[in-house]
């Protein structure tokens, strides 16, 4: 499912028109978006959570030339599976 059949399905469902189940959809992705950029956790009980994780710099290679080339430090978000998502997944 992509973004276009959430707002799809949302408007079916729910009886919204298309501009108002997008902006639901948008909002929520802003919203979470915002929060994981200020570097807060977001979690939905029962789905996944989201944080981000940090790394400090470090020297990698490149693997063409083996040559050493300085990692700066960074910030990467990951997702992780909830209990009852795992479960009804692998049913």
């Amino acid at each position: 499912m992509n973004k276009m059949e959430l707002i799809a399905m949302m408007k079916n469902e729910h009886r919204l028109s298309k501009k108002d189940a997008s902006a639901v959809v948008e909002l929520f992705f802003e919203k979470m978006s915002a929060a994981l950029a200020k570097g807060d956790r977001v979690e939905i009980r029962g789905l996944c959570s989201f944080y981000v994780k940090g790394y400090k710099s470090y020297q990698g290679r490149n693997p063409k030339t083996g040559e050493s080339v300085h990692i700066a430090p960074k910030k990467l978000p990951f997702f992780k599976c909830g209990k009852e998502l795992k479960e009804r997944v692998d049913y």
